[in-house]
């Protein structure tokens, strides 16, 4: 196995303390399943050393007694199972926001986003173990063991969706252990979610009648209206981020790319939140034309992203890439970063678009 710093040379960083980190696109689109070491980082303290000898998760708010289960108890004592799953950062493609004006957060460009086999069990099967039936009014609150301003991190979602048969319990990614920086060894898998409420290093899960009053869960994570500042923000008026929106992206050619004069292979992603991409549409000069792409699809893993590829004839000059995806309810995504512009730089999906030269 390679070390942390050998996998930190692999990706473009944006901070070692938390280490934040993603990879170029042109490597993120290479593989439908996202390896390990070219997966995103997004961690908001300092990474826990943990020993699974002695890692225990308790479990808590059912109608039984109380869990505290061992990784060896975790695994022997539920099914195991496997999701192919995209997890993807809310603040995803900020770097466009930030173009239109300045932005809080990380400037990740369109890599903080992968697909992996996650494997554990469900937490469906861990809750009901503890006595927990199901109830539209209830939340799963998580606790985990990485700290943030002296909190540790923390969040939710609605019982339901802890109930779906996608949500996980992971202790595997493509088939081998969790790295460190992927949540060693266990963390949440929420597909469809934004990866926030898919904690990892987790110590503790609670059932409650309420969301987390955690930082993160109470705080962080809320789209604003445009008019809404830093100084000015209310959380409680904010929109909580759990499903992530119908979003596309180019990962090659790169920005900047130098390109011979004719056909030209286009590629790239695409990802919904909880529909199917049905149709990706690209453009060679900003939008006036658009041509619809091949898309690649795996139809056992309805919440794993969409890959696209098409050939676009390209004059010499210079050229604006452009790239929008459409969902089975026939919605698309907004032209301009613009449209959505939040003091956060949370949720940009707005059409990818990419400046290249054709010679």
């Amino acid at each position: 196995m390679s070390s942390l710093t050998e996998r930190k040379a692999r990706l473009i960083v944006h901070g070692d303390r938390p280490y934040n980190a993603e990879p170029p696109l042109d490597r993120l689109r290479a593989s439908f399943r996202t390896p390990a070491e070219d997966f995103y980082v997004r961690s908001h303290g300092d990474l826990p050393d943990l020993d699974e000898a002695t890692w225990r998760l308790s479990v808590d708010g059912g109608t039984g007694p109380a869990l505290e289960l061992s990784l060896s108890e975790l695994r022997t004592r539920f099914p195991e199972a496997t999701v192919t799953a995209t997890m993807q950062c809310a603040g995803n493609r900020r770097a466009d926001m930030r173009a239109v004006a300045p932005v809080s957060g990380d400037p990740w460009d369109a890599g903080a986003i992968g697909t992996a086999d996650w494997t554990g069990v469900r937490l469906g099967d861990v809750l009901r173990a503890a006595g927990v039936a199901e109830d539209e009014g209830l939340h799963v609150a998580f606790e985990s063991h990485d700290t943030m301003d002296g909190h540790p991190y923390g969040a939710s979602i609605p019982l339901a969706k802890a109930m779906a048969p996608e949500t996980l319990l992971a202790y595997a990614m493509n088939g081998e252990a969790l790295l460190p920086e992927h949540g060693f060894p266990v963390r949440a898998v929420v597909p469809g979610f934004a990866g926030v409420r898919s904690p990892k290093w987790l110590r503790r899960l609670t059932v409650q009648d309420h969301p987390s009053d955690n930082p993160i869960q109470a705080g962080d994570y809320k789209l604003y209206p445009a008019d809404v500042t830093a100084e000015t923000a209310d959380p409680a008026k904010g929109h909580t981020i759990d499903t992530m929106p119908l979003n596309a992206a180019i990962c090659e050619p790169g920005s900047g790319a130098v390109l011979m004069s004719g056909s030209n292979r286009v590629r790239g992603y695409a990802v919904s939140g909880d529909r199917a991409v049905v149709r990706v549409d690209v453009s060679g000069n900003g939008g006036r034309s658009w041509v619809q792409a091949e898309l690649e699809h795996e139809a056992d893993a309805p919440f794993a992203w969409t890959f696209w590829s098409t050939s676009l004839d390209l004059p010499a000059g210079e050229h604006e890439l452009s790239v929008r995806a459409w969902d089975e309810a026939g919605q698309t995504q907004p032209a301009l970063p613009d449209d959505t512009w939040n003091h956060k730089g949370y949720l940009c999906a707005c059409w990818h678009r990419v400046r290249v030269n054709v010679t």
